[in-house]
């Protein structure tokens, strides 16, 4: 259960009001504006939201894509392997968390999924295909875009564990990724935000006309978003 400081509930609900008085915000603005007015016993992800001038029913508009951050994310990142046997110790010794073939599939048919990020040799691919279902809803379905689908164990692992983030617009169009802890300083929070928008601004599609990036917004948790300028 979270708990929040004795009396945050006024001060969230008067730091909504507050924050809503000006449309848009400089980075520096908006951050320093979400610390200030975080009331929260914890430390906070600060969220980053790109909003898409995408055609999100056409299939080739599909923005997708993941991104290294320069500054970390601030949490622990628990890493699978799904490999054969003889690259279990590889994987091991590479950081991974848990890595295993066919128990590792039986443990995700149970429910048993105790991992943040999944990665798959392809020539395990067809043993992955059946935990699909169960995998793909949870984001945890290892595809080559992204990496997560390589021969490279040792470099999927170190980049998962350096605080990769997967990027994927909503039904609406819309990329949520966490950037950060609001521990963080400014500028560390700024540095992955900026690697989040390039990677986003990069798989712009080809048939995707008019304005691509609609509106950024910055919020951190229980907080109001801001809406931010893009010349950060």
């Amino acid at each position: 259960m979270i708990n929040i400081k004795r009396n945050s509930g006024k001060k969230i609900s008067a730091s909504r009001v507050a924050l809503a008085t000006k449309k848009m915000y400089s980075f520096n603005e908006a951050i320093d504006l979400i610390k200030k007015n975080s009331f929260v016993s914890f430390d906070p992800t600060v969220e980053f939201v790109i909003k898409l001038g995408i055609d999100v029913k056409r299939s080739d508009q599909v923005v997708r894509g993941i991104v290294g951050m320069p500054s970390g994310t601030g949490k622990s990142v628990r890493v699978a392997v799904i490999c054969k046997e003889d690259r279990l110790e590889e994987s091991k010794s590479s950081g991974a968390d848990i890595c295993g073939g066919n128990d590792l599939i039986d443990d995700i048919r149970k429910g048993v999924i105790n991992f943040d990020v999944c990665i798959a040799t392809p020539d395990m691919m067809g043993l992955v295909g059946q935990v699909a279902k169960i995998l793909g809803p949870k984001g945890l379905m290892p595809n080559p875009k992204l990496g997560t689908v390589t021969s490279n164990i040792g470099d999927a692992v170190r980049n998962a564990k350096a605080g990769q983030v997967e990027f994927r617009a909503d039904k609406g169009g819309i990329i949520h990724a966490g950037v950060g802890k609001l521990s963080f300083d400014n500028d560390a929070i700024l540095k992955n935000i900026k690697s989040l928008f390039d990677a986003v601004v990069k798989v712009k599609p080809p048939t995707s006309k008019g304005v691509y990036i609609k509106g950024v917004f910055l919020s951190a948790t229980m907080s109001p978003a801001l809406s931010l300028a893009t010349d950060f």
